[in-house]
């Protein structure tokens, strides 16, 4: 439609001026070099799109409970060779009423959902299940873009660079091209970093078992009993060293009774 438009709007202008051969031939000439550079670029541009790859990172974690944490993770373990990924970390404890392991696996994109299917198995519910995916297709291309562009303004300063002959000029290139080097750096890594977070998937798996308190349950009766007679001696040691703190006011407290005692008996036997 575009393309109609600018055939039409380039034949009638000129005629509408003056019915020109010369123009007429002008503008026909000029619409055929752009209707196939219009083509070109419309071309181009489906063609980047195929073969533009979905960038996707896939992230997941689990938390569930089990029976056999020894059995659970043998079962882990099974997956991970399976779908060839690898552990990346992995952090075993125990806290109030549970034993529990977490498990860090980094595997291949493609095996993400096999791998979560796998180890899924044999649970009857999770007590967290999260996966989330994000799609990372336009910051990769925008860092591979600025990338391809740092490294040809890089040979063009290079070749300034050969061209150079005063010592000032080759100082101020190098400068250039040191500040630009450094560029070129940090954009592979983050490239870099970025493309191995889209290779390999990350999967946190936490999995525990409960177990019962166990002071608790080792704690006799005798014990108990010998726990209680030294609360009772710290609590009549506590008393006594609280006495000693206000000893002044006790004397003087029984200084006043034996006092009034006096002044009584003096008051009653004239």
């Amino acid at each position: 439609m575009k393309l109609a438009i600018a055939y039409l709007s380039l034949l009638v202008f000129p005629l509408m001026c003056g019915g020109n051969p010369d123009t007429i031939e002008y503008a026909t000439d000029a619409v055929e070099e752009t209707a196939p550079a219009m083509i070109d670029d419309k071309v181009a541009s489906a063609n980047f799109e195929a073969q533009t790859e979905q960038k996707i990172i896939k992230e997941s974690h689990l938390r569930y409970e089990t029976q056999d944490l020894d059995a659970t993770y043998q079962q882990i373990i099974s997956s991970v060779k399976k779908n060839k990924a690898y552990v990346q970390s992995d952090t075993e404890g125990k806290d109030y009423n549970s034993l529990y392991r977490t498990i860090t696996v980094r595997i291949p994109n493609a095996n993400f959902d096999a791998f979560l299917a796998d180890v899924g198995k044999g649970v009857a519910y999770f007590d967290r299940k999260e996966i989330s995916a994000q799609d990372v297709t336009a910051e990769f291309i925008d860092i591979e873009a600025r990338l391809k562009a740092k490294k040809t303004l890089e040979n063009r300063y290079l070749e300034l660079l050969s061209k150079a002959t005063k010592v000032s000029e080759i100082l101020e290139i190098e400068k250039e091209l040191s500040v630009i080097r450094e560029e070129i750096e940090a954009k592979e890594g983050q490239l870099k970093y970025l493309q191995n977070r889209v290779s390999l998937s990350t999967v946190t798996i936490e999995f525990y078992k409960k177990v019962a308190n166990a002071e608790k349950a080792t704690v006799s009766y005798g014990s108990q009993m010998w726990n209680a007679v030294k609360s009772g001696w710290n609590g009549i040691s506590s008393f006594f060293i609280g006495l000693l703190h206000v000893w002044p006011f006790i004397l003087i407290l029984v200084a006043v009774i034996l006092y009034i005692r006096k002044k009584l008996k003096r008051k009653n036997n004239p």
